[in-house]
């Protein structure tokens, strides 16, 4: 099959999937198939996020990122790897690189409901309490549409429907509201540090709600950026390093960066939330015997989602 190279990030409606005709379904679940075969995003409508609750969580976390670095840096515990609480300005670093981004972040894990005992418990600010509380309702409703997306993903794949339902559902996943902060100086920065360097994400699949500014952009497979920019009423949604693993690279985990402003807007912030879908630690990546064959022989180690977790945040410089 000829790859396709898009312009932009295709469009699809998580509606025609949960409550539309069988005809519906298959259509979704094989236009993801062929953008998740060919550039890894798509943009998502019918989400569950209302206007009113992104609103109020977006100014949360800017209310939380508005506090004193002392204050904030209060809320980070390193023994963590980052895995809970307050992530400090340039600590996290692309694959490869030492240079840190330009960026701060705030890590939260799944709530107590949804618990397991091995997982850190979740690291609340005293100075913003709504914060709790308008994360927490975000978390579980990106959960529930990121099992959707997970169930198109197994169709797709020719695997049982629920295939990934009992492997997430309890699994080690967070949403991490990011401020890359303003910069009064550039000549005071790294000539290098951008605010995230281009990086495929760890996890299974990751949900992005609309960014405050501009920035995000894809690595297409001809070596051509395009600029990500989701619509009001659509999150964006792309593969992440797991599922790649997992179906051998037939999904694609694209490479994907934030570009700094243009020098007249450095001094500006942007706020961007993410909700990384991980499984249970002990998931197998093993590559699927369906995503192997001989034009496709298996590219990858076996390896479990803990396993590789631990791996990749040492490379990222989140755990020593």
């Amino acid at each position: 099959m000829a790859e396709i190279l898009y312009d932009e990030v295709p469009s699809l409606d998580l509606a025609d999937f949960v409550s539309g005709t069988e005809e519906q379904k298959h259509a979704f679940v094989a236009k993801l198939g062929e953008a998740y075969t060919n550039i890894g995003f798509v943009s998502i409508k019918n989400h569950g996020l209302s206007d009113e609750l992104t609103e109020h969580l977006y100014e949360t976390v800017e209310e939380f990122f508005r506090l004193p670095d002392d204050v904030k840096e209060v809320y980070e515990k390193k023994e963590l790897a980052g895995q809970r609480g307050y992530i400090s300005k340039g600590r996290e670093k692309a694959k490869g690189r030492n240079t840190g981004d330009l960026k701060e972040f705030f890590h939260v894990g799944q709530p107590k409901e949804n618990q397991r005992e091995d997982y850190p418990d979740n690291i609340w600010p005293n100075e913003v309490p709504a914060l709790e509380k308008y994360t927490s309702e975000a978390y579980l409703t990106l959960l529930r549409t990121a099992i959707h997306m997970l169930r198109a993903i197994a169709l797709y794949l020719e695997l049982p429907e629920n295939y990934f339902d009992e492997k997430v559902k309890e699994g080690n996943s967070i949403l991490r509201p990011i401020h890359y902060f303003p910069i009064e100086d550039p000549d005071a920065i790294p000539p290098d540090a951008v605010r995230a360097a281009e990086h495929g994400d760890i996890n299974l699949i990751t949900l992005l709600m609309g960014a405050s500014a501009d920035g995000l952009q894809v690595l297409r497979r001809d070596g051509k950026w395009i600029p990500i920019t989701a619509l009001p009423d659509q999150i964006v949604v792309n593969v992440g390093d797991m599922l790649e693993r997992h179906t051998n690279g037939k999904l694609k985990s694209t490479i994907h960066r934030v570009v700094n402003p243009p020098p007249e807007l450095m001094h500006t912030s942007r706020f961007s939330i993410p909700f990384f879908m991980h499984p249970v630690s002990e998931m197998d990546l093993s590559c699927l015997e369906g995503c192997i064959d001989g034009e496709h022989p298996k590219a990858f180690e076996d390896i479990t989602a803990g396993e590789f977790l631990d791996e990749r945040l040492r490379e990222i410089g989140l755990k020593a």
